[in-house]
């Protein structure tokens, strides 16, 4: 029997794109799906859609920002499936580009409620209720390559699924005693309209000009764009997810070209750590114990 059969999945941002495409996955394992969507209506075409599908679904509105829309939504998604074993924590924004000094408050807001405060909300929401029944169950939270390191122009996104990744590895380490296995997917371009996350921007997270955009966030927005919709389809994201939750794995990637980028980067962290060996101020420290919590 598939692993997953018979349990249910809860999906923040499963309206459409990543989120979707992994509930019709999990769907098609045998899962219960909730589905959570600040977009009503898409909400309802895809939930639609499962359900002609065959698969028990419950779509609810929700806004991952807000912490009281997760316990509303995690108290229906018991009412309805008694149990839940997984969270994808999916449900992301692209947030405001362009250089710092010209990235504003409310952007950087926008993205820090959506893309990490979210994740945040919903595995405080949701982990208790999947270790209550002791059956063990997953964590899985949706991040980005470009978690693994630094974008120009892209801070508030980069930044945010950094903390993500960050996260996710603590997470790793603190639910492992209770059976929930954690991963943290770092796809590289899909094709989803993460590009046009302004269409669902909180009104709290408005701004009433367009006083941050610049000729250097334009250009960088304009790439953006022509790299999503010549990415992946976001299908084969949500079977490599679930080939590697499968396998549990801990990071999840989509695109093995971006190795060399990583390892660049590892060599330099490897590098840094090397010089400070040398260094006459740090002697005393170098065979000094690693201390962890």
């Amino acid at each position: 029997m598939d692993q997953f059969a018979n349990k249910t999945a809860v999906i923040s941002g499963g309206a459409e794109g990543i989120g979707l495409a992994i509930a019709r996955a999990l769907g098609a394992r045998g899962m219960n799906i909730v589905l959570g969507d600040i977009d009503a209506e898409k909400l309802q075409q895809a939930s639609a859609e499962l359900a002609q599908a065959g698969v028990p679904v419950l779509a609810l509105p929700l806004d991952v920002a807000e912490e009281s829309q997760w316990q509303e939504l995690a108290h229906k998604a018991q009412e309805r499936f008694s149990k839940i074993h997984m969270l994808v924590n999916n449900a992301g924004v692209g947030g405001e580009a362009g250089p710092i000094e010209h990235q504003r408050a409310e952007g950087w807001q926008w993205a820090l409620g959506v893309n990490l405060l979210g994740v945040v909300f919903g595995t405080k929401t949701l982990a208790p209720l999947i270790r209550e029944h002791g059956e063990g169950g997953w964590l899985v939270n949706v991040a980005s390559m470009a978690g693994m390191g630094g974008t120009p122009y892209g801070g508030a996104y980069s930044a945010t699924k950094t903390a993500v990744v960050a996260l996710s590895e603590g997470w790793a380490t603190e639910l492992a005693g209770d059976n929930i296995k954690v991963s943290v997917f770092c796809p590289g371009f899909v094709r989803t309209r993460i590009h046009e996350s302004q269409r669902n921007r909180q009104a709290r997270f408005q701004v009433g000009d367009s006083a941050g955009e610049t000729s250097g966030s334009s250009a960088f927005a304009s790439r953006a764009k022509s790299l999503v919709e010549n990415g992946i389809e976001p299908a084969l994201a949500a079977e490599r997810l679930l080939e590697a939750v499968e396998a549990g794995e801990l990071y999840i990637f989509t695109h093995p070209a971006y190795r060399a980028a990583i390892q660049h980067r590892n060599s330099m962290i490897d590098d840094a750590f090397a010089r400070a060996a040398q260094s006459p101020l740090l002697q005393e420290l170098v065979d000094q114990e690693v201390q962890s919590l």
